[in-house]
């Protein structure tokens, strides 16, 4: 934070126009000179909520943000540097009155800055917003006699980012250059939502796609009916709005003023799709895997206050790696930024700074769980028996275990190659020894590390392995109850799988007379704990039978329900009311009273399917939705 008070006069100002007479205090930077003070109208907001973007480029500002208090005049704006300085036409109307910036990315000869707005060219039955890119030439220096000090170049072009047959992401929320792929990465989110769900998108842009559409055909306003419609008469050479040295001419600067928008849209490719999700930022880079392959890694900051870390195959869809929730409060991620030689990556928020290891590869404890993440930046070393950071200067490469391509364990882990015929489920590291209690119910816990594993309990081990009894277990919430009794005792495994690959997440042995431990060989080196497990008391004394069976109980209720409302229909029919009714009814003399037109509440309106799964065929590898969404 650094100490910029304000004169008396100009917080009396701001205080008769409605706005906050804070400040800001407890810094411990140095203090601005007023001799580097300058006018920061076009530069920078009025107000903090007003978003808003910049981007120094060979000593110049390029800038869009509000140019008024009231935040109803978007500009976008060069200053700074020895070219002189130009800005965009408020009675124009180049820029919608709610315009909103998100990012300003410099490329060889121009600016681009990308936003959303009100779509004025679209008709819609409500405000529909549209995500916008524009480009400014550096080289450009205004008009002589029409657009002075205003840009000559500016053009806009919408983005488009969705998936075949569903409403497209139309609010652009930030974006970033790839420059080794010559690729814009953009998340977006959508005005529509159901329920209280926002789904955001992740979208590829070629820049050559952008700089296509920019050379393409404009869009023109009919001034008779009010539509926008495609441009077909001549072209002028050179082309008004391209970054062609020299001064344009008045002819092409008339052009420019009503030519500013673009026919064809720029297409992105959806990358990844997550629904309950709103993401704010994003930062990329690229990646290598252990056998050379390209990947490019995501981090995406989200409207909780959560990081996530995405990774982009080659020629595959997009899968998540990691989420961590980093503020403890739901706060916007409002900034974030890469330091790859600190091997870190910052996220801004509204408190202060986060700092976040690209990599988090010592989370994974084992071979199989550093192979299955598939994160590009972790390989399991053999030698130390951890999941460590890849390092290009690293001499014993050779040994260290990833599989990129198709994250399955079974080959990358094996000590030597295993034939199809003889593989199997690998045995448990730890087996958790709990003891049976008589009339209790015992809860085993499964932990469930992964987002893209499916997870089933199985009993027993090796050839006698076999699903849990149905008699006496039941499974809620992951977690496996199971009643104790007579054949129950023995190993309880949750097994995960994923890639085709199954291993065990959690073992647990339960104790009885009938299975001791000691009983099977093949467990008899695997190390063990005595753990204690929520237990649920049951009425003592009372059989299985009894315990499962509420058929009794179902007739009673049944019962006791038929006759109260037999004897409420029997007063009903037989009070004066009643009758009356029922005799205007048969004569044909009276009517039913109008249902209430009562309006319905947002949960009557969208009221979930509970009994909805999830397909296999419905979701890629991140459990992503890629059908329409069900309400």
């Amino acid at each position: 934070m650094i100490p910029w008070p304000a004169s008396e006069k100009k917080k009396s100002e701001c205080a008769l126009k409605k706005k906050s007479n804070e400040e800001l205090r407890d810094s411990s930077l140095m203090p601005i000179l007023n001799d580097k003070v300058m006018d920061g109208k076009g530069q920078s907001p009025f107000d903090p909520e007003h978003r808003h973007t910049a981007v120094l480029v060979d000593g110049m500002l390029y800038s869009g943000t509000m140019n008024n208090f009231l935040g109803s005049e978007p500009i976008l704006m060069r200053t700074l540097g020895s070219q002189p300085v130009l800005k965009t036409d408020i009675f124009l109307r180049w820029l919608h009155p709610d315009a909103s910036f998100v990012a300003a990315i410099p490329s060889t000869q121009v600016v681009y800055f990308f936003f959303e707005e009100t779509a004025s060219e679209l008709d819609f039955f409500e405000e529909l917003y549209t995500s916008r890119v524009a480009r400014v030439c550096k080289n450009d220096v205004g008009g002589e006699k029409l657009l002075q000090k205003k840009w000559t170049t500016f053009l806009k072009a919408q983005l488009l980012c969705a998936q075949p047959g569903q409403l497209p992401f139309n609010v652009v929320r930030h974006a970033v250059l790839l420059p080794s792929v010559s690729r814009i990465y953009a998340v977006f989110t959508s005005q529509w939502q159901v329920g209280e769900t926002r789904s955001s998108a992740v979208c590829a842009f070629s820049l050559t796609d952008i700089e296509r559409v920019f050379k393409g055909k404009f869009k023109e306003l009919n001034k008779e009916t009010s539509r926008w419609t495609t441009y077909r008469g001549p072209e002028a050479n050179p082309r008004p709005g391209s970054c062609s040295t020299g001064p344009s001419s008045d002819k092409a600067l008339t052009f420019m003023k009503d030519h500013f928008l673009m026919d064809e849209h720029v297409v992105g490719r959806p990358l990844l799709v997550k629904s309950g999700v709103e993401y704010t930022q994003i930062a990329v880079e690229p990646a290598r895997g252990l056998d050379g392959s390209r990947h490019v890694v995501m981090y995406l900051g989200t409207s909780t206050g959560s990081l996530h870390k995405a990774v982009v195959p080659e020629n595959s869809s997009a899968y998540l790696v990691e989420e961590i929730q980093l503020s403890p409060e739901p706060e916007p991620v409002r900034n974030l930024q890469l330091a790859p030689t600190q091997g870190a990556v910052f996220a801004g928020f509204s408190g202060g700074v986060w700092r976040v290891p690209r990599a988090n590869c010592s989370v994974y404890k084992s071979c199989v769980e550093c192979v299955l993440a598939k994160d590009p930046h972790c390989a399991w070393d053999p030698e130390s028996k951890t999941c460590s950071l890849l390092s290009g200067s690293s001499s014993t490469l050779n040994s260290w275990k990833q599989d990129m391509e198709r994250g399955n364990p079974e080959l990358a882990c094996a000590d030597r190659p295993l034939a199809r015929s003889i593989r199997r489920q690998s045995p448990p590291q730890l087996i958790k020894e709990v003891l049976a209690v008589p009339n209790s119910i015992l809860e085993l816990p499964c932990p469930q590390l992964s987002a893209l594993a499916s997870y089933h309990w199985s009993h027993g081990h090796g050839h006698g392995r076999a699903a849990v009894p149905e008699a006496s277990s039941a499974v809620y919430n992951g977690s496996l109850l199971l009643l104790p009794q007579a054949g129950v005792g023995g190993l309880y495994q949750c097994v995960a799988t994923e890639n085709n690959y199954s291993y065990p997440v959690v073992s647990y042995w339960v104790d009885s007379q009938e299975q001791p431990l000691a009983l099977d060989p093949e467990l008899a080196g695997v190390p063990r704990e005595r753990v204690q497990v929520p237990l649920t008391r049951v009425g003592g004394g009372a059989s299985l039978a009894a315990q499962r069976s509420y058929w009794p109980h179902f007739l009673i209720v049944t019962v006791l329900l038929a006759i109260v409302l037999l004897g409420t229909l029997t007063l009903l029919l037989a009070s004066p009311l009643g009758a009356l009714r029922a005799r205007g009814k048969v004569q044909g003399c009276g009517t039913l009273p109008p249902r209430e037109k009562a309006p319905l509440s947002r949960e009557q309106r969208l009221q979930p399917s509970k009994d909805y799964r999830t397909s296999a065929s419905d979701v890629d590898a991140d459990n992503n939705h890629l059908g329409p969404e069900v309400a």
